[in-house]
């Protein structure tokens, strides 16, 4: 697969693909033809003096301080400098790489003045998988994540770090050591690399392909739950879902019932109206809040796509009329907010799987399995601590669901008085996700011991579940460290291993 880089709008799946290494990205053949006019434009302002942010003038507060012509230069590389100053951990490398590739779709589209070879260059560095040290902290989403973004672009004129195997060592030797010479910065070029709100929106392409693969998975435990708890296939009936049309409540509740199709278990009571007339919200409303994150991640989505076709830079360079024009398409507030939705939903999902654990382990609410899933109730404790550390992650969620957002602190002296904190929105779904995969992976790990208990034989479907969960996780058969197994089939969630086709 080849993503086409020239300005054109790309999709979430596009840069999911790049960022995992499973496509590449090329430059378009017109980038040259589409790029030119407002470069020139660019250079003409500076030829002729005009006051234009950020070309002649300083930076943020800075704005009303004027650069004289041979200055415009050196005042970039002094932005790319005096902005790299983010802290903390490294981002990891697929957000880097997905940020690479999005700031270079950006200026690909004509509207920031700058030359093609900074694109060439961004994109020379995606495919020879030379990622820049970035720091993880530091941005408010305001003017883009300007922090993140000037430790992105130091590579470009040789300064910087380079992460070598995790290590972040100077990017001038592995410049050379590659044959890439840095490029010497023009006006506006600099500003251009540094404004946008790419990272919030690479960080959020990854997290919602993530967040997918997490509801995929929290189905096939809940179907896995269902049997196991001796319950009822009939909530997940299409005729029930289609009288409140919400589409992921009935792609949910598809996946549900066809996984559950020709149990054994659930044949021995389904008419049988004295086991149970019906079950607890936490399995019965499963599609109802799996399908509330499935549609919540969608329009994560077409949020997401349209900015993945946005100008996002500042100032606009409009070379068709002659103008360049300061605005602010630059604030994260749209990324941001459906960043903190996402995290909401995302922590519902672990929620309601924590539940259903909870309901699995205790002997009062089983349907007759074993206390704790244990094979020797009293002197072995079987599962019984995986449900504390379903519910501490569940807790620590609720905490990181509290929205970014709203949490505007103003920046550069007044001038920039309201920034979105989308990066730490994004962030924290990071968190949020890794979290989930783990609640997840607790009721994978006891569900699939729940239907080993039952004398009838499970559906050919979450048969397949159980043996995914079984290639990493063995039966229990007496007590042992659970925390491994979880971490193993909460890393399986994160590989797809439970997305439909994968189980088809």
């Amino acid at each position: 697969m080849t993503v086409v880089v020239d300005g054109s709008p790309i999709t979430v799946d596009d840069v999911v693909a790049v960022a995992l290494g499973s496509a590449t990205a090329v430059a378009g053949t017109d980038l040259d033809q589409r790029m030119e006019p407002a470069r020139a434009l660019v250079e003409r302002v500076v030829d002729d003096n005009e006051t234009v942010y950020g070309i002649t003038t300083g930076f943020g507060a800075l704005a009303n301080t004027r650069i004289r012509p041979d200055q415009a230069s050196e005042m970039q590389y002094d932005l790319l400098r005096s902005h790299a100053a983010g802290v903390g951990p490294y981002v990891e490398p697929e957000i880097v790489r997905a940020m690479l590739l999005c700031r270079a779709r950006t200026l690909a589209q004509g509207y920031s003045g700058v030359r093609p070879e900074i694109v060439r260059f961004l994109l020379e560095m995606l495919d020879r998988d030379i990622i820049p040290a970035v720091p993880s902290q530091g941005s408010v989403g305001a003017s883009g994540d300007l922090a993140p973004f000037a430790h992105l672009a130091l590579p470009i004129i040789g300064e910087g770090e380079i992460l070598v195997d995790g290590v972040a060592v100077p990017s001038g030797p592995v410049l050379e050591e590659a044959g890439i010479e840095p490029l010497e910065l023009l006006p506006k070029e600099g500003l251009s690399l540094l404004n946008g709100t790419e990272g919030m929106l690479a960080h959020g392409c990854l997290a919602i392909h993530r967040a997918a693969q997490l509801v995929d998975a929290t189905d096939s435990a809940a179907a896995l739950s269902v049997e196991a708890l001796m319950g009822s296939s009939r909530p997940f009936e299409y005729r029930i879902q289609a009288l409140r049309p919400h589409p992921g409540q009935a792609i949910s509740a598809a996946r549900i019932h066809a996984l559950l199709q020709g149990s054994k278990i659930d044949a021995s009571h389904h008419d049988d109206f004295a086991h149970k007339v019906q079950d607890a919200y936490s399995l019965r409303c499963a599609p109802q809040v799996h399908g509330a994150v499935r549609d919540t991640i969608e329009h994560a989505r077409s949020v997401f796509e349209i900015e993945l076709g946005s100008v996002v830079d500042n100032p606009i360079v409009f070379a068709a009329d002659g103008d360049v024009v300061s605005g602010g398409n630059f604030h994260g507030q749209p990324l941001a907010f459906v960043l903190d939705f996402v995290a909401i939903a995302v922590t519902e999902l672990g929620s309601i799987s924590e539940r259903r654990v909870d309901r699995l382990l205790d002997p009062h609410r089983s349907s007759g399995l074993t206390p704790f899933l244990a094979t020797n109730p009293g002197v072995s404790s079987g599962y019984m601590i995986t449900q504390y550390t379903a519910a501490a992650i569940v807790a620590e969620n609720r905490v990181l669901s509290h929205p970014a957002s709203v949490e505007s602190i103003p920046t550069s002296g007044m001038q920039e008085d309201h920034v979105s904190m989308g990066w730490g929105a994004a962030r924290k779904l990071e968190m949020v996700l890794t979290n989930t995969a783990r609640v997840i992976a607790v009721e994978l790990m006891c569900a699939a011991q729940g239907i080993e208990q039952r004398p009838m034989d499970p559906a050919p479907g979450t048969r397949r579940v159980h043996d995914t969960v079984r290639s990493v996780c063995a039966p229990l058969v007496e007590d042992r460290p659970p925390g491994p197994d979880i971490m193993r089939i909460a890393a399986l969630i994160e590989t797809g291993a439970f997305d439909p086709e994968e189980e088809d």
